[in-house]
């Protein structure tokens, strides 16, 4: 009985894991090629310290936290500079969202219960939520985590809200150009039958460098009749979303087995 990756090509565009992910692909026939799209995110803590600064003097009237990371290591980044009560007095005296558990955990360390919450933590979600809150005037500071979140951005701004996006504690520096050329050369020259990404940070590096590149929409056609591009996790396949991918395998099951197990069964007979 046929595998249903068998013959196919698969790029891994993951840098944890690979080996446990090559080898599920190749026990369902195919070939795997592992070509890591994560890039690197670090803290920076000299930029943020007066960031957080700014905002306590700002005192926004809401707060929206993505990250669970993101928010600890503000708050930390807020007691090593003696800032540490003045910070968690002006959260507590806005209106506060929160987008995943992780985040929501967080919060709790500085016994703060968000106003708003997701139900499934993706930005989209987060912004259901929020549809219908008056932020007309309303000053929002956003803490992000090494991406920009255009989506919410432009929610809030047409909401008439005025948006602080410098609570950036992490900061992304995207994969080795060797990686993205060597990427861009295999999928139209091979081409991969599938890519499998495990994070958004993944997706959005490959649509940056192929904005840049000015190959964007030859990628979405790519995605469209070529490649099919599979997820692990909601906030992953939201990411392809966004970027324009319409079809894609994303199991409700948010694993990488699942995700691989899917991508077999599309191409089952």
């Amino acid at each position: 009985m046929a595998k249903g990756l068998e013959g196919k090509k698969v790029m891994i565009a993951a840098s944890r894991k690979t080996d446990e992910m090559k080898t599920l692909i190749e026990k369902q026939g195919g070939e795997a090629f592992v070509r890591p799209l994560q890039g690197t995110t670090f803290l920076d803590e000299a930029e943020v310290t007066p960031a957080v600064q700014k905002v306590i003097e700002m005192e926004p009237d809401w707060f929206i936290f993505t990250t669970g990371m993101g928010t600890n290591s503000l708050l930390e980044i807020a007691e090593k500079a003696g800032k540490k009560e003045a910070f968690q007095t002006v959260i507590k005296r806005a209106n506060v969202a929160a987008r995943g558990y992780k985040t929501a955990n967080a919060l709790k360390s500085i016994h703060l219960v968000p106003d708003v919450r997701d139900d499934d933590g993706t930005t989209s979600s987060l912004i259901r939520a929020l549809d219908g809150m008056d932020f007309t005037g309303k000053t929002v500071a956003v803490q992000l985590h090494g991406i920009q979140l255009p989506k919410l951005e432009t929610f809030l701004l047409n909401q008439g809200a005025a948006v602080i996006k410098e609570l950036l504690p992490y900061k992304h520096i995207a994969p080795e150009l060797s990686t993205l050329e060597t990427v861009r050369g295999e999928l139209f020259d091979l081409p991969y039958d599938a890519i499998c990404f495990t994070t958004q940070m993944q997706v959005h590096s490959l649509f940056q460098y192929a904005r840049e590149q000015k190959f964007d929409g030859e990628l979405l056609d790519l995605f469209k009749h070529t490649t099919l591009p599979a997820a692990v996790g909601k906030v992953t396949a939201e990411a392809l979303r966004e970027e324009g991918a319409e079809q894609l395998i994303a199991p409700d099951n948010q694993r990488m087995g699942a995700m691989i197990i899917e991508l077999s069964n599309s191409y089952a007979p």
